[in-house]
């Protein structure tokens, strides 16, 4: 996520000043979440915003969600869910199911990225929606860079993310997930 975001970033929000903070994992990062905001709350500028995106994995969005909004109101700080007149601290966004779903929703970039897959991929009825890809949408794209003979084992995932990104195109992405984001740190960056 780290190096996607790092490439993304730039490309939806041009003059967004960041820094990223990564986790190993979704659990370390849900672990060490309470008190980050806690030290966050702290010390958060008027023009700061806290952006928080986790994979969706197995878990149901809502309550997935839900506990973040709930650790970032015990923290004292405002989410966009429940910000009035659009002031707001955090803003809690979910990769469905994974990371890789954005990228089965930008397929001309992974095709500039791994020229081997098929260009017809997103037309076949498991891939069409990017967030509703069954089995694990990096499991997915690790079969089908494996058949176009772009890696042998297990995908690299910062490499994949390192070679995928500088393609993507924020506006052509057709992954929900991707859009809700986008829109959200659009909306954030201009207020």
């Amino acid at each position: 996520m780290e190096a996607a975001l790092e490439i993304l970033l730039p490309k939806i929000a041009r003059d967004l000043t960041f820094r990223i903070y990564p986790h190993n994992g979704k659990e370390a990062l849900l672990g060490k979440l309470p008190g980050r905001l806690r030290g966050y709350r702290a010390m958060i500028q008027p023009d700061w915003l806290i952006l928080v995106v986790v994979d969706r994995d197995r878990d149901e969005c809502r309550s997935l969600k839900q506990k973040l909004e709930r650790m970032a109101e015990d923290a004292g700080l405002m989410t966009k869910t429940h910000a009035r007149a659009g002031q707001f601290d955090v803003l809690n966004r979910i990769a469905i199911e994974e990371l890789e779903a954005w990228y089965f929703g930008d397929w001309p970039a992974v095709r500039a990225a791994y020229p081997n897959v098929p260009k017809w991929i997103p037309r076949r009825a498991p891939y069409r929606d990017p967030d509703a890809i069954t089995g694990g949408t990096g499991e997915a794209l690790q079969r089908i860079l494996q058949n176009a003979g772009h890696i042998s084992g297990r995908l690299p995932k910062i490499e994949a993310a390192r070679t995928i990104a500088p393609h993507m195109d924020p506006a052509r992405n057709t992954s929900r997930s991707f859009q809700v984001f986008r829109d959200a740190l659009l909306e954030a960056a201009s207020a």
